[in-house]
């Protein structure tokens, strides 16, 4: 797209970055005229095909591009998929962050890993205030999601006012601070609102999202049920109001609490820190001093509610933790539900606790951080947007939210599902999308960003399914002569000493395509190497019906 096209000065620009074709990534960039503003920068968790891959983080070329315009990050929570890319892209996008604190303070523990602390800008901002940057005004807005501190964003341009809920639900009785600020949602619609961008993640759902505090109820039950058990008890390490919770069950039936996870004790301590979380005197305890208690009189809040396997609770159901055996005399309690793609690996883990003759329980212990059916038409009816802009969630979340919008009297025509890169320009009399701006995922891969791409990928999908084969010969290209070789080994493909008649035929194989080579006077290595591919991959899958990856390498003497 031409910069003449990003610069029509009537129209703000809406160009998401990432996070409209998952859950995870979510990053949006905001730009008028001389200013560009960005909404979370998130990270996502790799596919199943993304072999050996840590995380994935967004594409900001485009930002990379326009950096003199870019004037700050406005961050709607502390979840991953909000923050998670912050120490990759601010090496390049090194611009101010804005969020609340308990926000800010996950930020922190982040920066601080990657030694990023001293050279990023940060401002603490509280709801109700507003912070001015180039063309824009951003107010904070309380809302209510499964951590403290999230926030909505009113975001004031001269093209209208964009309100984006971030991450939400409504709690009219949150387990931390004050229940969502509905009553600024709605002068906020009073004064005519442009776009609604509202979390799609449970638009599919009818009904409410229930309070957290129906979390708590259910706990007490459940310490009051295996009054004479260990309790262990798996959430994410980022739900900050359900460890209040397991805290205050603990503490009324006279538990000592252990925080077991690096995760989970780095933000429980942040937390504690802005008295985001309220511990009792006596209450926590070191993992060392476990064993001066009896099992009934403990609870272990851990890591690994979703079957990741370096987490605590997978190390524990696997025999594998320095410090906690799982036995008959447990009670493990799932207090979270699997995210999509993640139920095989939560129900190996159960396996293996169940094995270990633990008691599981995974079930009405759980409720979700986002907005059903009934709260996303509340904040539609608040806010009375002129256009509708579904975000955060797959494309069945997105179409289902569209559905909601229309059902509320938003015509078809003003409700705009988008794609990653897309370019939404938008003013009071129309909106439409221009084009689009490079947009696409980044590998992490290790201390390598972005130096596996699909070509290495590919390498790996083949390595994992049918092996390699390296093929090594010496030759005197001068006088067209093999002088060693060759030698022939395999991996992942057969085991070598059960199968010599075929490693045998294979050397003959490669022993007739290089003759070839030298009798034709081939003197290119390439070619050579490409010969010896061709034959040798031609009779592996003849005889094996397998296409393992073949490394000639070819020395010259």
């Amino acid at each position: 797209m031409s910069k003449n096209d990003m610069m029509r000065t009537s129209a703000l620009a809406i160009i998401p970055l990432g996070g409209l074709e998952q859950i995870g990534m979510n990053i949006t960039a905001f730009e008028y005229e001389d200013s560009i503003i960005i909404v979370d920068c998130g990270l996502a968790f790799p596919e199943d095909d993304m072999l050996g891959i840590d995380l994935v983080i967004p594409d900001v070329t485009y930002l990379k591009d326009n950096i003199k315009k870019v004037k700050g990050f406005i961050i709607t929570h502390g979840h991953e998929d909000h923050i998670g890319s912050l120490p990759y892209v601010l090496k390049d996008i090194n611009v101010p962050i804005y969020a609340t604190r308990l926000t800010m303070g996950i930020i922190e523990n982040k920066l601080k890993e990657h030694d990023l602390l001293d050279s990023t800008r940060r401002k603490v901002v509280t709801f109700g205030q507003s912070i001015n940057l180039g063309q824009f005004r951003i107010e904070f807005i309380k809302t209510n999601h499964s951590i403290v501190d999230a926030a909505a964003l009113a975001i004031y341009s001269p093209a209208g006012i964009v309100v984006h809920t971030g991450d939400f639900k409504v709690d009219y009785t949150p387990v931390f601070g004050d229940s969502i600020d509905l009553q600024r949602f709605a002068e906020i619609g009073k004064k005519g609102v442009l776009a609604l961008m509202c979390d799609s993640t449970n638009a599919e759902r009818e009904g409410f999202t229930p309070s957290e505090k129906t979390v708590g109820r259910n706990l007490d039950a459940l310490f009051e049920d295996h009054d004479n058990t260990r309790i262990i008890i798996a959430t994410f390490a980022s739900n900050v109001d359900r460890v209040q919770q397991i805290i205050n069950s603990a503490h009324k039936f006279g538990r000592k609490v252990v925080i077991e996870g690096r995760s989970m004790v780095n933000i429980i301590e942040t937390a504690r820190n802005l008295k985001c979380l309220d511990v009792p005197e006596n209450t926590l305890i070191d993992l060392d001093r476990l064993k001066d208690y009896p099992d009934e009189k403990t609870v272990i809040i851990t890591t690994g509610s979703q079957g990741e396997s370096m987490a605590a609770l997978s190390r524990m159901a696997g025999g594998n933790h320095k410090k906690i055996r799982i036995g008959a005399n447990d009670t493990v309690i799932f207090s979270s539900h699997p995210i999509p793609g993640n139920e095989k690996a939560v129900t190996n883990v159960i396996n293996e606790l169940l094995i270990k003759g633990a008691d599981v329980i995974f079930q009405d212990v759980h409720v979700s951080g986002h907005a059903c059916q009934e709260e996303i038409k509340l904040i539609y009816s608040l806010v009375k947007p002129k256009y509708a802009i579904p975000v955060h969630g797959e494309f069945k979340h997105l179409k289902a939210q569209a559905k909601l919008a229309m059902q509320l009297g938003i015509p078809k025509e003003n409700i705009f599902i988008l794609r990653s890169g897309d370019v939404l320009e938008i003013d009071e009399h129309k909106a439409e999308v221009t084009g689009s701006v490079h947009a696409g995922d980044i590998l992490v891969d290790g201390l390598g960003v972005g130096d596996v791409g699909n070509v290495v990928l590919r390498d790996r999908q083949r390595l994992s399914e049918d092996g390699i084969i390296i093929v090594t010969i010496g030759i005197n290209k001068p006088e067209r002569v093999i002088l060693c070789g060759p030698e022939i080994v395999s991996r992942g493909f057969v085991y070598v000493k059960e199968s010599d008649e075929l490693m045998d035929e294979a050397r003959e194989i490669v022993l007739e395509a290089m003759e070839d080579c030298l009798d034709r006077g081939v003197k290119d290595i390439v070619k050579m190497r490409n010969a010896i591919r061709d034959s040798l991959g031609g009779y592996v899958w003849k005889k094996t019906q397998r296409r393992p990856m073949i490394m000639p390498i070819i020395m010259e003497v």
